[in-house]
């Protein structure tokens, strides 16, 4: 007996306007965004110790690009990008992203100077704002309630395998050619992917794949983070994640460079371990 309730109805709809193939292209697509993302923003770190060799930097310095230099500006536009996200369109905003953060990653590799360089992750910080919270509505309107959470594991996995070929790349570029040319390499292919992103993904109507739709405003931002920090759960859950990508990122950015300076390894070398540690075990741990 065929189920006719108005949930399902409208789940069905959603689904009907975007074939089967086309939706799993769709987040192919964004998954090779999102690794780019990672790409970009992860290379920085394999790419530490032979910068400050010939920049002269120190580890303040190197501190301050790999972490406020992006991290600042990445946290405090990621809230108004997903505003934005709420009301434009959803795949100019991730493939202007896309090409802005993939130009910056490439343009840091004519960086001179502390300060050229710092221009430029700021850039990447900006750019990489754009990425997430506009993918995570799109896969949402693309991918309905039953089939979502496996849609949003898969683009999860974007995270381990751009580290994993962000420590590869950097890492044996760097060895062979200097770490110039690992910014380049990484950068370039991303402003073709933007091109892509722009030209073969559809805008899917908002709430396409919601049981029940509605044409009313979306709620202001207060009211949203009001309604969240009521919940102690949500509190608990935000600090967790703060905590995890102190952790988490401070032990990435710097291990590279701890690696090379205290055992000698080089950087191909220290490239494939972490890419096997971090990127592997991630992907495993993101799919299990």
């Amino acid at each position: 007996m065929s189920d006719s309730s108005p949930a399902n109805a409208g789940q069905q709809e959603g689904t009907a306007l975007f074939s089967t193939n086309y939706r799993r292209y769709v987040l192919g697509v964004l998954v090779f965004v999102y690794v780019f993302n990672f790409i970009d923003r992860q290379i920085l770190a394999i790419l530490m110790q032979p910068i400050k060799e010939d920049l002269g930097l120190n580890d303040t310095q190197l501190g301050f690009l790999s972490g406020i230099a992006f991290a600042v500006f990445y946290a405090t536009l990621g809230i108004p990008i997903a505003r934005l996200a709420d009301t434009r369109s959803r795949v100019n905003i991730v493939s202007i992203s896309l090409a802005v953060w993939s130009i910056m990653t490439a343009v840091t590799g004519f960086a001179q100077n502390f300060w050229q360089m710092a221009a430029a992750r700021i850039g990447v910080g900006i750019g990489e704002a754009g990425c997430s919270p506009p993918s995570h509505s799109l896969i949402s309107d693309y991918f309905p309630p039953e089939t979502r959470a496996t849609a949003l594991s898969i683009y999860a996995l974007g995270i381990p395998i751009g580290i994993l070929f962000g420590f590869l790349a950097g890492g044996w570029i760097e060895q062979f050619f200097g770490w110039r040319l690992a910014f380049f390499v990484v950068g370039v292919p991303g402003v073709f992917l933007a091109i892509v992103v722009k030209l073969t993904l559809r805008e899917p109507p908002r709430g396409h794949s919601e049981a029940i739709k509605s044409d009313a405003p979306p709620p202001e931002i207060k009211r949203v983070l009001a309604y969240l920090w009521e919940r102690k759960s949500f509190r608990h859950l935000a600090l967790a994640a703060a905590i995890h990508g102190f952790v988490g990122y401070g032990m990435t950015s710097w291990l590279p460079a701890f690696l090379s300076r205290s055992y000698g390894m080089s950087s191909g070398e220290i490239g494939t371990w972490l890419a096997m540690l971090v990127g592997v075990a991630g992907g495993l741990g993101t799919i299990s």
